[in-house]
């Protein structure tokens, strides 16, 4: 059984509709596919329609934005109510700082470079909440960059003259919101140093106090190093390990099912959850 457990729609920074991701992770060979875009589960229906057409099972999930201390932190969260009042507010307010965030960003650059923010939003499914990957695409759009990562790694760099950052909620807090709303919280690429600071593991250990279920440890962004490291962590502290793509369809390399989940993790993850997986 081959188990996808991390990809992003447009219903926040990826390239295929939720739907077509389903066929995707089809034609790709997998078995089960999560959806976990950035703070939201706006994707969620349609990719539940396509599960009876495409026979690939769908874990319904999310990828939460936090903060620990000044570090970036993911929290990809499964099979939880998506209803869940303390989950929503935190997940709006932080789709609200991530919208003007990207507004003030694109003011900024626009002193410099040619950069509209009809630019941006020609680069956005209707409903998509606007963000850093949006604004990639436009200025590779616009020839100033060659593709997303480029622009990542350059213009929308956090040392970046034009960088702002965005209200996210704290890591900690996030992982008991999670487990609040009967969702199953993983760490999500905690040693990818491309990426810049990573967390340490007395900061993963205050998580794991929280309520952390598991970390993401098969990642095309950790070495192999980070990996033997996570590995370890997970296994003192009896958490689940996890191997995911991160897919965004074109708006990465990343492929669907590059890294896989064993069966018996996503069981782990299912009985933990307040949802089922949706199956064909």
């Amino acid at each position: 059984m081959r188990i996808d457990l991390h990809t992003h729609s447009v219903a926040s920074d990826g390239t295929d509709a939720p739907g077509a991701l389903v066929a995707a992770a089809a034609r790709a060979g997998l078995d089960v596919v999560a959806l976990t875009d950035h703070d939201t589960t706006r994707g969620w229906a349609e990719a539940e329609a396509a599960v009876p057409e495409h026979g690939v099972a769908l874990v319904r999930g999310a990828e939460i934005s936090c903060l620990a201390g000044h570090l970036s932190v993911h929290l990809l969260s499964y099979l939880h109510d998506p209803t869940h009042p303390g989950l929503l507010a935190e997940a709006e307010r932080t789709r609200t700082a991530r919208l003007d965030r990207a507004r003030r960003m694109v003011d900024l650059i626009a002193e410099d470079l040619a950069l509209t923010w009809d630019d941006v939003e020609a680069q956005t499914a209707p409903g998509t909440t606007v963000g850093r990957p949006h604004i990639a695409d436009a200025l590779a759009a616009r020839g100033h960059v060659t593709d997303r990562s480029a622009a990542f790694a350059t213009v929308l760099a956090a040392g970046s003259p034009y960088y702002v950052p965005h209200y996210a909620p704290d890591a900690a807090r996030a992982v008991r919101l999670v487990r609040e709303a009967g969702g199953v919280p993983v760490l999500a690429h905690p040693g990818a140093l491309v990426r810049g600071r990573i967390l340490t593991d007395a900061a993963i250990g205050r998580l794991v106090d929280a309520g952390l279920a598991g970390i993401e440890v098969d990642h095309r962004d950790h070495d192999d190093a980070q990996r033997r490291r996570l590995a370890g962590l997970a296994r003192e502290a009896g958490l689940l390990v996890t191997g995911s793509s991160d897919y965004h369809g074109g708006g990465k390399p990343n492929l669907l099912g590059e890294r896989t989940t064993s069966p018996d993790v996503l069981a782990a993850i299912e009985e933990q959850g307040r949802l089922a997986v949706v199956r064909p």
